[in-house]
């Protein structure tokens, strides 16, 4: 699974300057005939932009009063021109992010394992506010996910450099890097709390599901978690549904919290091995090629009397929200969570030499002909944890500041679950105002950081515990059947707020 307006509004301030500057030298440096008569006419189209594009890239080439590198300008040209869209989707790739591309492509790669985006503006806020880079999802098991980066982080400052002119493949070039090397992040998490962090990277190996048979009195539900969506996912899921038929399981839980999306033709596959007709998701472009409508076929992996639910939280995105829209919108899941990230476009990358360049080629749409993008998806039944206060959220800045759990932690890795809430409670009585349920909670976590994390919790995962009990309940099918699609929700939210797109 970005751009800073700031920088852009500086760019036009001093291209203002620069462009007075040719003015007042008019007098005594002469133009190229052909540009200043582009540029005294205004022309629109684009052969002549082309044109005048290319006469100034070999005037500055031939006459600048230093040598200039022709890779330099051109490289700066492609940014700026990729940057100009203002979509934090669409950027040009230099050859080191080109090979970034491709490790990610291929599912290995040198970093401390984060998704991240840049942060979206708000419009509560002035549009020269700062945007940081957001974490949009730690891949778990690796050393962001163990050091306790969560989805919704904002990663201000990487080795003391600010984020805000970042884009995402700076900051993603600057936080990868050599395995057994070190990188130091600042991280903001909600409006009061911030800390600094020192990560070491390691060789990132990107996962792509997990699975696990719960329990339960009217027999085993099926836990499939997707965690991206890749070529290998398609047939590691596959695999997984086999083996849930295999052990009689009676329910099917789909977690893609946290999941930052992946491949198209992936979440396709996957989706369709849930439903038997209808369209999966629909694409929309300027170009014929990129106008599609995935359709599912008629052979089905899971029947249809399996009950699903499908967890999302605000780390769901892409491909993720493809799948949960699917599975809504052709009413074969209950979605549960909270409301999605909102990206509701497709890119490509395109290879040029050595660079290339990521474009936003299409919309896509869920079946029922919502576009989610900005927006997200709606969950059927909204669960959250509780919001820490301001002052909650101070004591938890204490808390880690003071780094007793990591230390305790340290030297208590195999501890006991009473070991455990014997400390949090002594953590409570030692003057740190946070409910114990937040502190046992923190204490679990970094436990379970220090070894292969379990592949689901029932003590605090409220979010699975809800989907148990859910998929338990007698009017499970109506819910279902009464359940909004993500078009007529939207349809919704548009008449109680004028001025909301549809």
């Amino acid at each position: 699974m970005h751009k800073n307006d700031s920088n852009s509004g500086n760019r036009i301030a001093w291209g203002g300057i620069a462009l007075a500057m040719v003015i007042l030298s008019a007098v005594s440096i002469s133009v190229p005939k052909a540009a200043a008569q582009s540029l005294q006419g205004g022309a629109k189209d684009a052969t002549a932009y082309t044109q005048l594009f290319d006469q100034v890239y070999q005037f500055i080439l031939k006459n600048y009063v230093d040598t200039v590198d022709p890779k330099v300008l051109y490289e700066g040209a492609m940014k700026g021109m990729f940057e100009s869209l203002s979509d934090p989707y669409s950027v040009f790739l230099t050859d080191k992010m080109m090979g970034s591309m491709n490790d990610l492509t291929e599912g290995v790669f040198g970093g401390v394992g984060l998704y991240i985006s840049k942060q979206a503006r708000d419009p509560r806020l002035p549009e020269d506010a700062p945007r940081y880079i957001e974490i949009v999802s730690p891949i778990e098991d690796t050393p962001g996910w163990k050091a306790g980066l969560k989805p919704g982080d904002l990663i201000s400052a990487i080795d003391g450099e600010t984020t805000e002119p970042m884009s995402t493949d700076d900051a993603m070039g600057k936080i990868r890097g050599k395995p057994a090397t070190t990188v130091a992040l600042h991280i903001k998490r909600g409006k009061a709390l911030e800390f600094d962090i020192s990560v070491a990277r390691a060789i990132i190996e990107i996962p792509t599901v997990r699975k696990a048979l719960i329990p339960t009195d009217k027999g085993p539900v099926g836990y499939l978690r997707i965690i991206d969506f890749s070529p290998q996912t398609v047939p590691r899921v596959q695999e997984t549904l086999k083996g849930f038929k295999t052990d009689g399981f009676k329910a099917l839980i789909i977690d893609v919290r946290s999941n930052p999306g992946g491949l198209l033709d992936s979440v396709v596959q996957i989706s369709d091995f849930f439903l038997d007709k209808g369209t999966i998701v629909s694409t929309k472009g300027r170009i014929p090629y990129e106008n599609k409508v995935e359709t599912a076929k008629s052979e089905l992996s899971i029947a249809k009397d399996i009950p699903i639910v499908v967890l999302i939280d605000k780390g769901t995105a892409s491909a993720s929200e493809i799948l949960s829209g699917a599975l809504k919108d052709n009413r074969r899941a209950l979605i549960l969570g909270e409301k999605s990230y909102g990206k509701g476009v497709v890119q490509r990358i395109y290879p040029i030499d050595a660079t290339g360049f990521k474009l936003t080629v299409s919309r896509y749409y869920t079946p029922s002909g919502g576009s989610i993008d900005k927006y997200g998806i709606t969950p059927d039944i909204a669960i959250k944890e509780p919001d820490l206060s301001e002052a909650e959220a101070a004591e938890l800045q204490k808390l880690i500041s003071s780094g007793a759990i990591e230390s305790w932690v340290e030297a208590n890795p195999n501890a006991s679950r009473a070991q455990r809430d014997s400390f949090a409670a002594k953590v409570l009585a030692d003057g740190i105002k946070l409910p114990l349920r937040v502190i046992t909670m923190i204490v679990k976590e970094r436990l379970s950081r220090t070894s292969v994390a379990p592949a689901y919790d029932l003590e605090f995962d409220s979010g699975l515990t809800t989907a148990l009990s859910t998929l338990d309940r007698p009017d499970f099918k109506s819910l279902i059947e009464a359940s909004a699609t993500v078009k007529e929700t939207m349809d919704k939210l548009a008449a109680s707020s004028p001025g909301t797109k549809k």
